[in-house]
């Protein structure tokens, strides 16, 4: 197999970015090198997502690309859409094999039949400074709008020690920041055996935690009623835990939220705000909100952002409202007018933008410890963020990617806080 190339292609969530990574470190161990530029591959892996339409034409997208530029290649296809839509995808052109998503760790055996294959996990994260590491899969919580219960299956954990042993490999491999992941990581239970009691996401967190030459550790998206007072006591009270989450909003209207069917209303996700930033006044939000949601009225539009303005996240990911078959939000009545969602979207986005820049804008004059990474978005500038995660860009050649620095803030720009390196 030696001096033979590989493509692994990957849309959607962390958790896929975290099984890809495991893809390429599988075939690395092979023999295989990783293609770049016009280079062309004997093995193609497409990481699927079906989250948006816009999800699904990306995938497909992809899918085609791939076979177009690889001619003879062996291309597998995994993922959500490929869930979903397997006669689909096994249909297209150049597309040698569909691997479910049960079956994604077995995706090279399937390949490479009687190999023996290297365990599915990560040992590094390319062009990250930051490690994904997938600690939950599934959800069981069938939210009307969302086809992952049905793609990706009901909630499963991996063991404790398993994903203690894995981080501990990448703390080796030079990586100083972990986010421990999955589709709904408030659902982790450590899959305890018979006689075994439950490990809590809390347990998890003090785990990973204690582990030596960890610096930072965070937990990737979370549900505000799944934030209980352990959670809580865990993050605010670790010696490497970042003061920042994403905290699912979806909505601001208890109506839409009910209609959703989330799990909590407005005020618990405001509460869980109160008691984390009434703990840490630095502590800061990321957060997803769904524009357009079947039946959002314009008072529950001016319901989220009244949230929004209250709570002033450091970044919110909005998606407009896409139907996907199978999920009960796509049959329901009252559907919000295109143009309607549009408008919305971007009077969102506006307000989104304007109360980050609010929030950065009382750290200009302080300093705080930075990460840098491999971010360039800001022409002539290297990024990096905050533990809190405030975004921040540092002069090129000021600093190097995988550096924890002292950095004082300077400037705060429409891109994030303008700093300068303290030495």
């Amino acid at each position: 197999m030696k001096n033979q190339k590989f493509k692994v292609v990957t849309l959607g969530c962390r958790t896929n970015q975290y099984e890809s990574q495991a893809y390429v470190d599988q075939l690395k161990a092979l023999g295989y090198s990783e293609a770049t530029g016009s280079e062309t591959a004997e093995i193609c892996i497409v990481n699927t997502c079906t989250v948006t339409e816009s999800a699904d034409r990306s995938s497909r997208s992809q899918i085609r690309q791939l076979a177009r530029e690889n001619p003879g290649t062996r291309l597998i296809v995994t993922g959500c859409l490929a869930e979903g839509k397997p006669q689909e995808i096994a249909g297209m052109t150049g597309v040698e094999g569909v691997v479910s998503n049960r079956d994604k760790e077995n995706l090279l055996q399937r390949v490479f039949p009687g190999e023996e294959i290297p365990e599915f996990q990560i040992r590094e994260f390319e062009a990250h400074t930051r490690a994904f590491v997938k600690v939950q899969d599934g959800c069981n919580s069938f939210c009307s709008y969302c086809i992952i219960p049905y793609v990706r299956g009901r909630s499963r954990s991996r063991r404790l020690d398993e994903i203690l042993e894995e981080v501990r490999g990448l703390i080796q491999n030079g990586y100083q920041e972990v986010v421990l992941t999955g589709i709904n990581v408030g659902d982790f239970d450590g899959a305890p055996r018979e006689g075994e009691l439950p490990v809590r996401l809390a347990d998890l967190v003090r785990a990973v935690d204690a582990l030596e030459g960890l610096k930072r550790l965070r937990v990737s998206s979370i549900d505000p009623d799944e934030v209980d007072e352990d959670l809580a006591s865990a993050i605010l009270h670790g010696k490497n835990t970042c003061p920042s989450m994403h905290i699912v909003l979806q909505a601001g209207s208890n109506g839409v939220l009910k209609r959703m069917n989330r799990k909590y209303t407005r005020e618990i996700f405001l509460d869980t705000v109160e008691r984390l930033r009434t703990a840490r006044p630095d502590f800061t939000f990321t957060t997803d909100i769904i524009v357009g949601f079947p039946g959002e009225s314009e008072r529950d539009f001016l319901d989220t952002l009244e949230v929004m303005e209250e709570v002033r996240f450091a970044k919110v990911h909005m998606f407009p409202f896409s139907a996907r078959e199978r999920t009960r939000a796509a049959l329901y009545p009252n559907k919000v007018a295109p143009e309607v969602i549009q408008e919305r979207k971007q009077r969102l986005l506006r307000a989104a933008e304007v109360q980050a820049h609010a929030l950065r804008e009382k750290y200009v004059g302080t300093r705080r410890l930075v990460l840098v990474e491999n971010n360039e978005t800001l022409e002539g500038y290297i990024g990096g963020h905050t533990d809190n995660f405030l975004p921040v860009f540092l002069e090129q050649g000021s600093a190097k990617s995988n550096e924890i620095i002292e950095v004082e803030f300077i400037e705060n720009r429409a891109e994030g806080l303008i700093g300068r390196v303290v030495r």
